[in-house]
């Protein structure tokens, strides 16, 4: 079958490799159909991040089931969510909801991401993924969600989500602020999951006029970065998604007392320094990693569901699976890919 490698930054190849075939009870075999391209797919494909190829791509996806084995509780035709994180559902990581570190797999296990566990799991840019216990993994699409909408769901959208989604629902109404940036398509993902979520204030920050525009389309007030005055307004849930140490230092100023910072961005450098004095005397927590992507995907799925949140506003291009080596790099927050012109 055909599947897209990533080679070196810029550079990626369509390569004929095995298909996947069923290796227990408990796996299915799912044909992507939409593919959405990460915040850190881009990264890598410009070599912002530097991973080393060559390694299978794609790791955001909606599928359709073409095979299971009689324990994977799915059928051939269903449209179901694909983790990007691999987890069995069933170990003492996954039974508290840490299924970004599940023990069946190794530390960081995930499509189209050998780099992060030094294991190849395939990628979402391919005519098939395999898809181990797949009871646990597959979440069902429900029927009045467009698959190019959702594409992001496992991810980008899940990351926006548990920034605000959990806090939220602890404090209906609160006041939200959500610095853009690096993590572009996440941060925006967060803007619209609180207004959805019915917060009080939501206010994007980011001096990209374009991202602005965009969040004022998910329902957003904004303003330009550089011209906000922080410490004249405090917010009881803040967003990091800059990726620079200015911006988080700027989150922590702009955190009420006991108030709830969340750090979506990877801060690329070697140290980050902190003002851990403001944040001591604030009371706030902090929080910071990798997103747990089967726990929060049927919050997503309902946020979306509900038709208050607008994933597509945030995709600025859709296009099909053979321009992707062309289109990964494209700077913009959000690319899907339909995959109606692959062949298996």
């Amino acid at each position: 079958m055909q599947q897209l490698t990533f080679l070196a930054p810029g550079q990626f190849e369509w390569q004929d490799v095995p298909r996947p075939t069923l290796r227990a009870d408990t796996d299915a075999i799912v044909r992507p159909i939409a593919v959405a391209r990460c915040d850190l797919d881009l990264y890598i494909a410009n070599g912002a991040i530097a991973y080393r190829g060559p390694f299978a791509f794609g790791h955001e996806s909606i599928g359709e089931v073409v095979d299971a084995g009689p324990a994977a509780g799915v059928v051939p035709g269903a449209r179901v969510v694909v983790p990007f994180q691999l987890s069995c559902g069933a170990c003492a990581p996954c039974r508290r909801g840490w299924t970004n570190s599940c023990a069946a797999f190794p530390f960081g296990a995930a499509y189209g991401l050998k780099p992060t566990s030094g294991s190849e799991f395939g990628g979402a840019l391919s005519a098939l993924m395999h898809v181990p216990f797949a009871r646990h993994m597959l979440v069902p699409l429900p029927d009045n969600i467009d698959p190019l909408d959702a594409a992001s769901a496992c991810d980008n959208i899940a990351d926006g989500w548990r920034a605000v989604g959990p806090h939220l629902a602890e404090r209906p109404g609160a006041s939200v602020l959500v610095i853009g940036g690096l993590a572009q398509s996440v941060s925006l993902y967060a803007a619209g999951c609180a207004v959805a979520l019915n917060a009080g204030r939501v206010l994007y920050l980011d001096d990209d006029a374009g991202r602005r525009a965009r969040a004022q389309a998910l329902g957003a007030e904004t303003a330009d970065a550089q011209n906000f005055q922080d410490g004249r307004d405090v917010f009881d849930i803040v967003v990091e998604g800059n990726g620079s140490a200015e911006s988080l230092a700027h989150a922590v100023r702009a955190t009420a007392p006991n108030g709830v910072l969340t750090s979506v961005s990877i801060h690329l450098e070697a140290f980050t320094p902190l003002p851990l004095t403001r944040a001591y005397y604030t009371g706030l927590t902090l929080h910071t990693g990798r997103v747990q992507s089967r726990m929060a995907l049927p919050h997503v799925l309902a946020c979306i569901t509900c038709g208050a949140l607008h994933p597509e506003r945030v995709t600025h291009r859709v296009c099909g699976f053979a321009d992707a080596p062309e289109a990964l790099p494209d700077p913009g927050p959000k690319v899907v890919f339909t995959a109606n012109d692959l062949v298996e």
